[in-house]
């Protein structure tokens, strides 16, 4: 039952705000009682905490099968691109905004958290990409590896990318383009060309 309620959590959170949703909506919506939440959680930030871990492994684990196949590294951030979008397709609020208004400290749990995993995987990929002649040899991975971060975590900001202008699946889209046009090789912007265009025929 601890599974079921963390799953149908995630999914209302993501879709609606960790502040919107209350503990009666998630028992209301799995037809259970509040009682039976509060037996697996003491209290609603417990539960979102345990959310916000569950999704962040649940994406990791899915990046890491990605890299794991050793592909270009272009084409291994498209592929990383449409995880991240199948995982956040239900995403109509800004839950990131309200973790961090409303849960501080989780949210900098998952910040730092993110930060480490997704550094991890940008530096290597950065340094495919320089190996295989598709990124410039003069960059700077560690600085691009951070720069990368701070744009993805900060595209997430409805404040600056309101939501009803900016839907977040081509921000994540329009974002990488941008980063990677910053870095390729002619050779590279071949091969992203043909991602563009896959994108614009599609």
């Amino acid at each position: 039952m601890k599974d079921k309620i963390v799953l149908k959590a995630a999914e209302m959170f993501i879709n609606l705000g960790f502040k919107s949703v209350t503990m009666d909506d998630i028992a209301h919506e799995m037809g259970i009682s509040k009682k039976t939440i509060y037996t697996h959680f003491n209290n609603k930030t417990a539960l979102v905490r345990e959310v916000v871990i569950n999704v962040f492994d649940s994406i990791s684990a899915g990046i890491d099968c990605i890299c794991s196949l050793n592909q270009n590294p272009i084409e291994e951030l498209y592929e990383i691109k449409k995880l991240v979008s199948f995982q956040l397709k239900n995403e109509k609020s800004s839950p990131q905004y309200q973790l961090q208004k409303y849960y501080p400290e989780i949210h900098e749990e998952f910040r730092l958290k993110h930060f480490e995993k997704m550094s991890d995987c940008t530096v290597n990929n950065l340094k495919r990409g320089v190996a295989l002649g598709l990124y410039r040899k003069n960059l700077n991975i560690d600085f691009v590896s951070r720069i990368y971060f701070i744009g993805v975590f900060g595209i997430k900001d409805d404040s600056v990318f309101p939501v009803d202008q900016y839907p977040k699946d081509l921000l994540i889209e329009e974002y990488l383009e941008y980063h990677l046009r910053g870095i390729v090789t002619k050779e590279g912007l071949q091969i992203l060309n043909q991602f563009i265009n896959t994108k614009t025929n599609d």
